[in-house]
């Protein structure tokens, strides 16, 4: 009879242990996953990345990421090139300190873009390849003193991006400054396999779809200016229904890397 208390007080206290390291955990999680967004985002985008918070739930796979900012390069009006008050995010927690992270959807809802500068150099282009350098540098194994979370392993299962807002300046609209709605963006199945998709392939897909669909929305945006912004629009090809196939076609490239 002694030994059976015994043994029930030593499985007592290791539950108890069990429950409080999961809390510790939970209590340092939501700490590693900030800093890991704002040491790891600059060293893909060249550009400010902030987060005002992180709350995760460990039983739920849950996680909030409020205040998510990613800055704009430098010699831009505006400071910030996307802004969003909550990216809501479904994650296997105890893979955040594995090899592989599992995430198993992404949604950011309601973001904020600001675009700048002219068609072919603008604040979205210049961060696009900035990813598309680091994308390629973290294919490589990572070398003395180079930071190694920009080449972790991720997995994510879905990814949509909705009701996002773009503030539009550009040469092409006469230096006007327009607001359009983003067409949803919808991805899935990322970096399904044992080698993953790197933080710097991931925000590439993304960012490359962004800038795809914010043409479409500026050439809906010089459609509604009309005017001096529409002309401009016409410029670009000459004349007719040439000139318009050609505007079309000028705008719907407009963020392609050059």
């Amino acid at each position: 009879m002694r030994m059976k208390k015994i043994f029930i007080r030593v499985g007592i206290a290791l539950l108890v242990l069990v429950v409080v390291g999961v809390l510790v955990f939970a209590m340092f999680l939501d700490g590693i996953v900030k800093r890991g967004v704002e040491t790891v985002g600059p060293t893909v985008t060249k550009t400010a990345v902030k987060l005002s918070g992180v709350s995760i739930s460990v039983l739920g796979g849950s996680a909030k990421l409020n205040g998510f900012v990613l800055g704009n390069p430098e010699g831009y009006k505006d400071t910030n090139a996307m802004e969003a008050d909550t990216v809501r995010v479904a994650l296997v927690p105890s893979s955040v300190i594995a090899d592989k992270v599992i995430i198993r959807s992404i949604l950011i809802d309601g973001a904020r873009i600001n675009i700048e500068g002219s068609p072919s150099d603008n604040n979205l282009t210049k961060i696009l390849a900035n990813v598309q350098a680091a994308a390629g540098a973290a294919s490589k194994p990572p070398g003395k003193g180079e930071d190694a979370g920009a080449s972790k392993k991720l997995q994510v299962d879905d990814i949509t991006i909705k009701n996002c807002k773009l503030s539009i300046t550009l040469k092409l609209l006469g230096g006007k400054t327009v607001s359009a709605p983003l067409p949803d963006i919808h991805l899935s199945n990322l970096g399904q396999g044992p080698e993953g998709i790197t933080p710097a392939a991931l925000i590439k897909e993304i960012l490359t779809l962004v800038t795809s669909n914010a043409g479409t929305a500026v050439l809906e945006a010089a459609k509604g200016l009309g005017g001096a912004a529409l002309d401009s629009v016409k410029d670009l090809g000459k004349g007719g229904v040439e000139g318009v196939d050609k505007a079309t076609k000028g705008i719907k490239d407009l963020f392609k890397k050059k």
